[in-house]
């Protein structure tokens, strides 16, 4: 499956952003799909994940409750609304897929990713 992650840009602090991932190649509704992000000289952190079905989700601390992930199987699409954005939330951010539900926090278990979009919050 190949992922496309757009919807980066620059905002203020407090800011919203919404990023998209599109998937092509084979049916997103087979997939897991996570979001990560990685800062400079940091590395790459989970975000959030959604399970196949959209059911159940699940987020880092530091954007629990100000991070909302979501798909659409029938347009083969997961999103990442991000409200009330702080500096500390800048980094590329990235999408990716992976077939079970086991350690969806480790990059290492996520078989296809995105080439990742910037986000970057001003304060």
């Amino acid at each position: 499956v190949q992922l496309q992650a757009s919807g980066g840009g620059l905002v203020q602090a407090g800011g919203s952003l919404r990023l998209s991932c599109a998937a092509s190649g084979r049916t997103l509704s087979r997939y897991i799909v996570g979001w990560f992000r990685q800062a400079p000289g940091k590395e790459r952190e989970f975000v959030a994940v959604i399970t196949w079905s959209g059911v159940t989700t699940y987020y880092a601390d530091s954007v629990k409750g100000r991070f909302t992930i979501s798909r659409d199987n029938a347009k083969n699409m997961v999103w990442l609304q991000m409200n009330s954005l702080k500096p500390e939330d800048t980094a590329v951010y990235y999408c990716a897929t992976k077939s079970g539900i086991n350690y969806y926090t480790s990059v290492h278990t996520y078989d296809y990713w995105g080439q990742g979009t910037q986000v970057t919050v001003s304060s």
